[in-house]
C-alpha cells in the first residue's frame, strides 16, 4: 500500500508558518474549513479526500494538518498513522475529527502528536481548534509549555468555545447542513485540566512513604455512586454539576477494582460532557500523570486508559478516610 509522501515537508518550514493541509471526503466540510482557515489567516497549501494520503502522491506539511476521518476504512488509519508520525517529527499539529464509534480506533492511531480530536464536532469545535493551533505558534506542544502557560492557553480555548457557540447558535440556518446547532459544543458549563492536576513531589524531592495503602473501595459503592451522580440532572440542570475530572476517575476506580479494561470512547461518555470536552480532559488528565495510556498488546489497533499508580494510591486513601466518619460523597 502507497503511503503519504511528505518529501517537501519539514520542520523548518512548519516553525512559525501559518500554513495548512486538511483532507476530508465531504466536498461541503472541505470548502467550510478552506475557508474559515483562510479568514484565520492560514494559507491552504492543500485541500483534497482522504484518498491523497493514501495514493503516494506528494502532500505538503504545514503547521496545521486537519483530517475528518469519520468512518475509517483500513487503509485510512494506516495514513492517519502516517500523519501521526510525521506530525510529531516536525512539529506540526494534528487535528482530526471523527464520529464517536470510530473514536479507539483513530485514538489508537495517534500515538506520538497529541493531536486535538473531535468527536461529532460542529463548526465552532473546528474553529476552536484553528485558534488553538494559532495560540500554540509554530509547532509547540501544550506539555512542552509551562504550567502557567498552558493554563493561560486552555483557559482562553475554553472562553473561545463559548462565544464560537453563542455565535453558532444565533447564526444557524432552521434546516439540516453541516452548520446545524451546535452538538457536543463545549460553550457550555467547564473548566480545563489545570496546574491542580500536576502530580508534584513533596518538600525536599522525596516521594510521600507508603506505609500501608489502603485498599481501593468495593466497585458496587463506586458504581452505586456514580449513579446518585447522574441521578441529579434529571431534576435540576445537569450543566450546575459538571465535573468530567471526577467522573472519568470514578468510573476508572471501579474498572480497576473489576480488572476491566476502558477503551477511551467509553471513558469519554463516562465523564458526563460532550465527547470532544470529555476527549480533552482525558488529554490533559494524562499528560498531568493522572492516567496513563496502555496499548493494546494483542491488537495495535485499540488503547485504553487506565488509573496511574500514584493515583490509584491516592483514591484509596480517600475513600478510607471518608468511610471512617460513614460519609457518603454525592
Amino acid at each position: 500500500m502507497n503511503q503519504p509522501d511528505f518529501a517537501y515537508g519539514s520542520a523548518e518550514q512548519v516553525r512559525g508558518s501559518r500554513t495548512l493541509s486538511l483532507f476530508a471526503d465531504r466536498p461541503l466540510l472541505r470548502e467550510q474549513l478552506t475557508e474559515h482557515a483562510e479568514q484565520a489567516g492560514f494559507a491552504v497549501l492543500h485541500a483534497g479526500p482522504l484518498a491523497d494520503l493514501a495514493d503516494g502522491r506528494p502532500v505538503p506539511l504545514a503547521q496545521a494538518l486537519v483530517v475528518d476521518c469519520p468512518v475509517p476504512a483500513a487503509q485510512d488509519t494506516a495514513s492517519l498513522a502516517r500523519v501521526d508520525e510525521a506530525a510529531a517529527r516536525t512539529g506540526a499539529q494534528l487535528i482530526v475529527s471523527t464520529a464517536l464509534d470510530a473514536l479507539d480506533a483513530v485514538f489508537a492511531c495517534c500515538r506520538r502528536s497529541g493531536p486535538q480530536i473531535l468527536i461529532d464536532p460542529s463548526p465552532a469545535d473546528r474553529v476552536m481548534a484553528l485558534g488553538r493551533v494559532l495560540a500554540l505558534g509554530g509547532g509547540g506542544r501544550v506539555r512542552e509549555m509551562n504550567e502557567a502557560d498552558r493554563l493561560t492557553l486552555l483557559r482562553l480555548t475554553e472562553q473561545v468555545g463559548q462565544i464560537a457557540a453563542r455565535l453558532e447558535t444565533y447564526n444557524a440556518p432552521s434546516s439540516g447542513g453541516l452548520a446545524s446547532t451546535p452538538r457536543g459544543s463545549d460553550g457550555n458549563r467547564l473548566a480545563s485540566p489545570g496546574i491542580s492536576f500536576t502530580h508534584a513531589p513533596d518538600a525536599g524531592g522525596a516521594r510521600r512513604a507508603h506505609t500501608s495503602v489502603p485498599p481501593l473501595p468495593d466497585p458496587r459503592q463506586v458504581r452505586k455512586l456514580i449513579r446518585h451522580r447522574q441521578l441529579r440532572a434529571r431534576f435540576i440542570e445537569g450543566d450546575l454539576f459538571a465535573d468530567p475530572a471526577w467522573d472519568i476517575l470514578l468510573d476508572l476506580t471501579a474498572a480497576r477494582v473489576e480488572n476491566v479494561r476502558v477503551s477511551v470512547s467509553s471513558l469519554c461518555i463516562a465523564a458526563g460532557v460532550p465527547p470532544t470536552t470529555g476527549l480533552r480532559w482525558i488529554s490533559q488528565m494524562t499528560e498531568a500523570g493522572l492516567l496513563q495510556r496502555v496499548e493494546d498488546a494483542t491488537d495495535r489497533r485499540r488503547a485504553f486508559i487506565e488509573l496511574s499508580d500514584p493515583v490509584a494510591d491516592a483514591i484509596a486513601r480517600y475513600f478510607a478516610e471518608i468511610g471512617k466518619d460513614g460519609l457518603a460523597l454525592v
